[in-house]
């Protein structure tokens, strides 16, 4: 939208319209935040779960015995 010539834009207008868009983009900002933290969550439990699994495979496949004996 082009302004008119003969209104001519004050301070007060930009504030406004300012604080429009904050209001939005916080909205925007609240709502990924939850979705943010779930997916993170997931993400955090599933590398454990992997961790776990590949640790426990590792430990069952051919471990080294060291027999010591004394004469």
């Amino acid at each position: 939208m082009a302004p008119t010539t003969d209104t001519k834009v004050s301070r007060d207008d930009i504030e406004a319209k300012l604080r429009e868009i904050q209001g939005e983009v916080d909205e925007t900002a609240e709502s990924a935040k939850g979705a943010a933290i779930a997916i993170g969550a997931a993400v955090a439990v599933a590398v454990l779960v992997l961790v776990f699994v590949i640790g426990k495979r590792r430990g069952k496949r051919g471990t080294t015995i060291v027999e010591v004996r004394r004469f």
